[in-house]
């Protein structure tokens, strides 16, 4: 989901870009892209979210994070987790507000943790990805 969304900004990008090259002679393109010079000090980064392990405070798995959800100002809201089943079987995905989720780097590795247990997860509404919606929408078990 979220590299088909970033491929789809990506192409998005160059067809812009494509057009403002077409611009006919002498007629200056204007850019309002701003261009940074520095990145955010500390910053979390998606691929240290994504698809990433959550553990309750005791350190026991609860889930894996599949997906994030942002709103149309680009700020992530909630985190899908999944929770349960085995081998992909009886999981279950549900929504949590992102700010619940934790973040260190332990080891030179991303620690996610929640204060939530696995059967606190499990009793929690479900969601289902629509894929004809690009949408997560109410549902339970895959």
């Amino acid at each position: 989901m979220l590299k088909s969304f970033a491929l789809a900004s990506a192409m998005a990008t160059m067809v812009v870009g494509a057009a403002l090259a077409e611009q006919p002679m002498g007629h200056a393109a204007t850019s309002t892209t701003q261009f940074m010079t520095v990145l955010p000090q500390n910053a979390l980064l998606v691929s240290n979210i994504h698809e990433q392990n959550v553990y309750d405070p005791q350190e026991n798995k609860i889930g894996e994070v599949k997906d994030l959800v942002l709103d149309r100002s680009g700020k992530v809201t909630a985190a899908i987790i999944s929770v349960g089943g085995f081998l992909g079987m009886g999981e279950k995905d549900v929504a949590v507000a992102f700010d619940a989720i934790h973040a260190t780097e332990r080891n030179n590795k991303w620690w996610l943790t929640m204060n939530a247990t696995k059967d606190e997860l499990k009793s929690a509404t479900g969601f289902r990805f629509d894929k004809n919606k690009g949408l997560w929408t109410l549902g339970s078990v895959k």
